[in-house]
């Protein structure tokens, strides 16, 4: 063997022999609180070897306190504007449930790679999609130890907000995201309680191109095909029911809220109060995101919205022409599952033609403003010259500012 072969035998006795001489000088000389006359720290407690650290006791504690929360969350699963905050507000009305603004704790979560990925990042999303399924495959319980990991996260931010008001029993989450993510949110949740609430498509389309899109239909659907989106979404996890949810019509709810709300409280086990239902005389509400127009005007569950889609869509043939489109290219099987079935939504859009449209719902002037404002900005932003132009200043001030 030549010295070359030598070398690292060589070298690690070497590196031996100096870790033993620190160990030796350790134990030998006095330590800094020492020589300035302080009582020595208490020892670093050692780490135990793997197999003595995972005692299953308090994992079995563990798993029982996050199973607790669990059973005390509270899911409303929904498309934007199908009548979500009207149910919330409701809901975050009786006196065991607190409610509050969008968390949107979950959507990141369904996107760091192992489930579903973000198209653009900081960082490579591809890259970081192969590696977490490389770790998760390599964990000892694989998947389940990354949903324990997550589920962790989600547990320590709902339990500690829950903590804030003493006497409330349950959250209640109203995120209409997550019904983009439903498959995932079973499996982080199997235990709480899920509610799902359909409205009839056309009518949510209305509803989200006259509030957001100031009855810009096009814009609105280029925006977000909302109900590309959400009614497949909303029709699997009603079809496959991976988890026991409460499904509520949001026409019936409306009509009699006693009764829908009634039967809600008993599936969710919540103890029945009417008072509730008289939403706006609580207190409770919501900051932040939600409905800017329509349920911050009423107290209480109204009807005038539950018939007008059809009239609004048909007064204008360009729009009804769009929106029948949109209806041809959904499936009607997910239209019949959400209950809504595609020739009866086709024959309420053929019996309002020559009906007058229905009036405009007054808003606050600077919000209908700023959606005006928002509509003409946006139309052909991606091949007009004010979108090339802003397009331009955002890759230079991403290079000024960035870090």
């Amino acid at each position: 063997m030549g010295p070359a072969d030598g070398a690292p035998a060589a070298g690690l006795r070497s590196s031996r022999r100096l870790r033993r001489r620190r160990w030796w000088c350790r134990r030998r000389l006095p330590s800094q609180d020492q020589r300035e006359g302080q009582p020595p720290r208490p020892a670093r407690p050692q780490a135990l070897p793997l197999e003595l650290t995972t005692d299953p006791a308090p994992a079995a504690a563990r798993a029982a306190s996050a199973s607790d929360l669990g059973e005390r969350l509270i899911f409303l699963v929904g498309a934007p504007r199908s009548g979500t905050t009207l149910l919330a507000r409701i809901l975050a009305a009786h006196s065991l449930v607190y409610g509050r603004a969008e968390p949107h704790l979950v959507t990141p979560l369904a996107h760091l790679g192992y489930y579903a990925r973000v198209d653009k990042a900081s960082y490579d999303p591809f890259n970081a999609e192969q590696a977490v399924r490389d770790f998760v495959a390599d964990l000892p319980r694989g998947e389940e130890d990354y949903l324990d990991a997550l589920r962790a996260y989600a547990d320590t931010m709902y339990g500690r907000m829950l903590a804030t008001r003493p006497g409330k029993v349950f959250f209640l989450d109203k995120t209409p995201a997550y019904a983009l993510v439903l498959p995932f949110l079973a499996k982080l949740y199997p235990r709480a309680k899920y509610v799902v609430l359909v409205r009839n498509p056309v009518a949510v389309l209305t509803s989200y191109a006259t509030s957001f899109f100031d009855g810009d239909y096009e814009v609105a659907l280029a925006h977000n095909p909302v109900l590309a989106r959400y009614v497949p979404a909303l029709a699997g996890f009603l079809r496959t029911r991976p988890v026991p949810l409460h499904r509520v019509r949001y026409e019936e709810f409306v009509r009699d809220p006693e009764r829908g709300f009634r039967e809600l409280c008993q599936a969710i086990g919540l103890p029945f109060e009417a008072a509730a239902i008289e939403y706006g005389r609580s207190g409770e509400g919501f900051e932040g995101l939600g409905d800017p127009t329509g349920v911050a005007r009423h107290d209480r569950p109204v009807t005038s919205s539950v018939a007008r889609w059809a009239a609004e869509v048909a007064s204008v043939p360009a729009t009804d022409a769009l929106v029948r489109r949109v209806i041809d290219e959904l499936d009607p099987a997910d239209l019949a599952e959400l209950g809504y079935p595609r020739d009866s939504i086709l024959a309420a859009l053929d019996a309002a033609k020559g009906a007058p449209a229905p009036e405009r719902r007054r808003i606050p002037v600077r919000y209908a403003i700023e959606r005006k404002l928002l509509v003409a900005l946006r139309r052909d932003i991606h091949s007009n010259a004010l979108g090339r132009a802003l397009k331009k200043l955002r890759f230079a001030l991403d290079v000024v500012l960035r870090e």
